[in-house]
């Protein structure tokens, strides 16, 4: 006799057909026991194929516009505000080196000392000339006091009274040139002692004691001063970054605030003042140089220092701050997600600017009270139904 299979149900779950095993053997029971917890089906498992997914958690940042300053950073370098070559006026050699490499120096303090002798001698030459052309000047306005009344009484002819006063005033024009002579010898006597011009930093000397000093361009340089306090900073801004300045402003139009940032990254105390802009785009660079002057009173900076200048032109107001892990960057455009109504996510092409920090300005493409995606950038899609929540606060400092 053929065994028949059917389908029973027990306790309202359906089972799958198959051989019936005996009823009242131990395999009977195992099976009813494992039906009653499931079967073959479940009606609790995975859900319906075609169901919507559920939200994807995000965080959302509301954007408002924000007072931004405009801020360029650019590599400078120092020079100081009056940088003069020492160079010797008289020819001579060179005895005495009255100063300390490097050291600071006042205007007027003495550097160096050539050889006063052949100097004093032409002085004393050009004296005793002068005091000679004296006596001759002296004696022919004599001998003309006496002929003029003479002449005038017709007792000598005029041509010898004329003759006279030639004389006379041929002295008195020697006598004049022999005293610039010794004009000349004095000042050639002070230029033997060389001073330093301006106050400032020294320079290296550039010939030793007992060197032969000339007063060509290649001999006569002896060592250079820097003056250093006030010093400038000269340094460049490119076209794109001139454009975002408001007009006229690096003409003096308004206020440009001009910091310096030292190579350990510290800040310069005090700001500068922009005191030279350059009418023209340099062709080469396509940048326009610009020079500030800084007070320098402790000479902290010395001429020659690289420096990174940062120069605050202004600010907008009209401009957006969003994380830079809120923007998708592609090689056409830029990106940002934004929550629409009904929590849909949609994809929102925007204009970047420049960073602020660890933000990133967006000059076009958002209104006020947008909410921006800033996570979870790679499980979104437009359309898709999002759950945003604000940012979490930030953790307190410990103490």
């Amino acid at each position: 006799m053929k065994s028949v299979t059917r389908s029973r149900s027990f306790g309202g779950a359906a089972r799958c057909s198959g051989p019936a095993p005996r009823p009242g053997t131990a395999a009977f029971a195992a099976l009813l026991a494992v039906l009653a917890l499931g079967g073959c089906g479940s009606e609790s498992g995975a859900p319906a194929a075609g169901a919507a997914p559920p939200p994807v958690g995000v965080t959302v940042l509301q954007v408002a516009p924000q007072r931004v300053p405009i801020v360029f950073d650019a590599v400078g370098q120092t020079e100081g505000s009056k940088q003069v070559e020492v160079r010797a006026r008289v020819a001579g050699i060179l005895e005495r080196q009255l100063y300390r490499e490097g050291d600071a120096v006042p205007a007027g303090a003495p550097l160096f000392q050539i050889d006063r002798a052949p100097f004093e001698i032409a002085l004393a030459q050009a004296r005793a000339q002068n005091e000679q052309d004296k006596a001759r000047s002296a004696q022919a306005q004599r001998e003309e006091a006496r002929l003029q009344p003479l002449a005038q009484d017709r007792a000598i002819s005029r041509k010898e009274y004329d003759d006279a006063l030639s004389a006379a005033q041929l002295a008195a024009a020697a006598q004049q040139q022999s005293a610039a002579k010794v004009r000349e010898a004095e000042l050639n006597l002070s230029y033997t002692r060389v001073a330093a011009p301006v106050a400032g930093i020294s320079g290296r000397s550039e010939h030793s004691e007992g060197t032969l000093i000339s007063t060509d361009a290649a001999g006569s340089l002896l060592t250079t001063v820097s003056q250093v306090n006030p010093i400038w900073v000269r340094f460049s801004l490119s076209e794109s970054d001139l454009a975002k300045i408001p007009s006229g402003r690096l003409n003096g139009s308004g206020p440009v605030d001009v910091q310096l940032v030292l190579p350990d990254g510290t800040r310069y105390p005090g700001k500068g003042r922009l005191n030279f802009t350059a009418t023209a785009i340099d062709t080469r660079l396509g940048t326009q140089q610009l020079r500030a002057e800084f007070d320098n009173p402790k000479q902290q900076l010395l001429p020659g220092q690289f420096v990174r200048v940062r120069i605050t032109a202004g600010a907008r107001d009209d401009v957006f701050l969003v994380p830079q892990t809120a923007v998708i960057q592609t090689e056409k455009a830029f990106f940002v997600f934004v929550v629409e109504a009904g929590d849909k996510a949609a994809m929102r092409a925007v204009k970047m600017g420049d960073w602020v920090g660890s933000d990133w300005m967006v000059l076009s493409g958002l209104i006020a009270g947008d909410r921006v995606v800033v996570d979870n950038l790679l499980k979104l899609r437009p359309g898709a139904v999002v759950a945003p929540h604000p940012p979490a606060p930030a953790a307190a400092p410990a103490k």
